[in-house]
């Protein structure tokens, strides 16, 4: 993948990404929204259910209906009757029937006491049959009868025998006990805002009960905070009169409501973007890979060219220009192939080498072997193959021996020291120690071509420093991911080091 490929992905994935962030939040909003109103009528209908509850209880201790029956209609009206006790229940100071429980006890056979709602039901069920008597008309009547001097008929009192409604005029309301049902339905639907309570009647200033400072002062006047506001719509008000409770605190109520469906929506855009990244991340491994695999083979086209034309040149030589007669020549020739052929066998090894290393059916010969040995014929051969570096060897005075493959561990070394003469400089040192628990081995340079951007990727699998195409030092890029792999294969672990200005390559192996 060349890099505008990549970049455009890049540019769709970050798209992708964005428009999944901005849907989510457009979503989780609407959602608020749509929230923020059912909660706005929530808090109307517990409004509603506590003006409710109100004047239901009201209508119990302030209403009553008399069903009368038989001979119970020529008595309730008597002197010390059962309507005159009901009106001496009257408390003045509440306008409501006190000791209505006694009512029940003492009614007379034929009279059923009704109260609060049921006795409006009876009521309205009789003043659809029956003409309602007010007031005035019922004392006038009352007054007639007085006059009849033929009182005994029963049939002038039949007016008085169906139904009797008692209801004490008390049509104010109590903001102290709406207020305290309506904590009651707030807490029942699990609802938590702070509010304020406002009662208007016409031709009144509003009353107000608050819970909350509803005020601020802005400008030096004060003015309402900004806050949501519904009217309850309950047919019991008093006509022409407005009740509304202005509440805060909508958004950790509404969050409260949402929670669920943000948690879920967090955790979806987290889930695509994961796996976006993830997918960007395969699409830069990949184009790393190309990048290798391209530089392997020009590298391999570079290696390989160079000696096949060396003994391309060599055979033509001996062929075309009668070279056979002169045996020197005919010798350095067959010399020169043979060198090159060498080295061909060499980086074919190499290869199939790391190709046997990935399929894992590499297999280790371990031995005791003594590293103090291996390591001295390694950095002698080195010295002698470069006598321009300054190589050295400071080992342990102890003989230190570790079960290792010898001939994969010298090659391993090898690898580091070939490292370090290609791509370090030109003090080079070799550390062997032993402690309990490990063997340490180092190869440290005062070369300075690796930095700290490669450090982590300097062992993968035909990596090499970029350098654009300039293929100054031979190689292909195996050897150190060699090295990490064989000393993996002894349980042992490698690392790179970058501090104080040195390139040094630690090895540890376990002792067993």
């Amino acid at each position: 993948m060349n890099d505008k490929r990549y970049r455009w992905t890049l540019y769709v994935i970050t798209l992708v990404i964005i428009s999944t962030i901005g849907i989510q939040i457009y979503w989780n909003y609407k959602n608020y929204l749509t929230n923020k109103q059912q909660l706005i009528n929530d808090v109307q209908v517990s409004l509603d259910k506590a003006v409710d509850d109100y004047y239901t209880a009201l209508a119990e201790s302030t209403t009553l209906g008399l069903s009368l029956k038989g001979n119970a209609s020529q008595t309730v009206l008597d002197e010390g009757g059962f309507l005159e006790q009901l009106t001496a229940r009257i408390d003045s100071t509440t306008n409501t029937f006190s000791r209505m429980d006694e009512v029940f006890v003492d009614a007379p056979e034929g009279i059923t006491v009704l109260r609060g709602i049921r006795a409006d039901s009876m009521m309205n069920n009789h003043n659809k049959a029956h003409n309602r008597t007010g007031l005035e008309s019922f004392s006038a009547q009352i007054e007639t009868l007085n006059r009849d001097e033929d009182s005994t008929d029963i049939t002038k009192f039949q007016f008085l025998t169906s139904k009797i409604m008692i209801s004490i005029n008390n049509d104010s309301l109590n903001m102290k006990e709406v207020d305290s049902l309506m904590k009651i339905e707030l807490k029942r639907k699990n609802i938590s805002v702070d509010y304020s309570l406002k009662f208007k009647e016409q031709n009144q200033d509003p009353r107000h009960f608050n819970d909350f400072d509803i005020l601020t002062r802005e400008n030096g006047t004060w003015s309402e905070k900004l806050l949501l506001t519904t009217v309850s719509k309950s047919t019991f008000l008093p006509t022409n009169s407005i009740l509304s409770v202005q509440f805060t605190n909508e958004t950790i109520s509404v969050l409260k409501r949402i929670m669920g469906g943000i948690l879920i929506s967090t955790l979806l855009v987290l889930a695509v973007i994961s796996c976006l990244f993830y997918l960007l991340g395969i699409i830069k491994r990949q184009k790393q890979l190309a990048e290798v695999k391209n530089d392997l083979i020009s590298n391999i086209t570079h290696e390989f060219k160079t000696p096949i034309a060396t003994i391309g040149v060599a055979l033509e030589s001996i062929k075309n220009f009668k070279v056979l007669d002169d045996k020197k020549k005919t010798e350095s020739y067959l010399d020169m192939s043979s060198e090159q052929l060498s080295k061909l066998n060499v980086m074919v090894e190499k290869l199939l080498e790391t190709a046997t290393l990935d399929s894992e059916n590499l297999s280790l010969n371990k031995e005791e072997t003594n590293i103090n040995d291996l390591l001295n014929a390694v950095v002698s051969k080195h010295k002698l193959q470069n006598e321009e570096k300054n190589i050295s060897l400071n080992e342990s005075h102890e003989v230190i021996l570790a079960n290792i493959d010898a001939f994969h561990f010298e090659n391993a070394i090898n690898n580091l020291l070939d490292n370090a003469i290609k791509y370090g400089g030109d003090v080079i040192s070799v550390h062997l120690d032993q402690n309990k628990i490990n063997t340490l081995i180092s190869v440290s340079d005062n070369g300075n071509t690796l930095t700290h951007s490669n450090k982590e990727r300097i062992f993968e699998k035909f990596y090499r420093i970029p350098k654009g195409n300039t293929h100054d030092v031979k190689g292909f890029g195996i050897g150190l991911y060699y090295t990490k792999k064989i000393v993996e294969k002894h349980n042992g672990n490698i690392l790179l080091d970058l501090t104080n200005k040195t390139t040094t390559f630690k090895i540890s192996l376990p002792n067993e």
